[in-house]
């Protein structure tokens, strides 16, 4: 037997796996099964998220929506399913934290499926020293959860517009 009788795919133009009769090759099961044993394990273990974030299986929960102009940064994340008051919001050193839990509502774990994601969590946005940390605010409404971070007196007047030309 050749190496090349061992390698699933045919060297021609399509990239399918090739057949034997109606018996699948044997070593496409096994590649495949490796693979998905390999998915199920790091399943999860991505690339790092934007902004610093940190959330279970770094899938940065919850998600989060960053807008910024010359006089705040507005942060939006969705929370469904989770009440106000179990929400934390905290801003130290340029450093917005969102924590907070999502209750499991029944306790019959035998007779339950679920995707949905249940336990602590905890995300963290470095937005810079440039946020009035004292005239922050907070609002929740419809599972969405807004923090608006005003910007101070020095950083609205270092923003600089620079203007294009456009005659080239």
């Amino acid at each position: 037997m050749s190496v090349r009788d061992l390698i699933p795919w045919s060297r021609g133009n399509n990239s399918q796996p090739s057949y034997r009769g109606d018996d699948m090759d044997p070593f496409l099961t096994l590649h495949r099964n490796v693979n998905r044993l390999f998915d199920e394990v790091f399943r999860g273990f991505g690339p790092p998220p934007l902004f610093g974030g940190t959330a279970p299986f770094n899938d940065s929960w919850p998600r989060v929506e960053i807008e910024e102009n010359d006089n705040e940064i507005r942060v939006i994340a969705e929370v469904p399913g989770i009440e106000p008051d179990g929400i934390e919001v905290l801003v130290e050193d340029g450093m917005l934290t969102l924590r907070g839990e999502n209750k499991l509502e029944t306790e019959d774990k035998d007779r339950r499926f679920s995707e949905r994601y249940h336990g602590r969590f905890e995300r963290r946005l470095a937005l810079g020293r440039q946020i009035d940390e004292d005239k922050v605010a907070a609002t929740f409404k419809n599972g969405l959860l807004a923090v608006t971070l005003p910007k101070t007196e020095k950083a609205r007047a270092n923003v600089k517009r620079i203007t294009i030309d456009k005659t080239k």
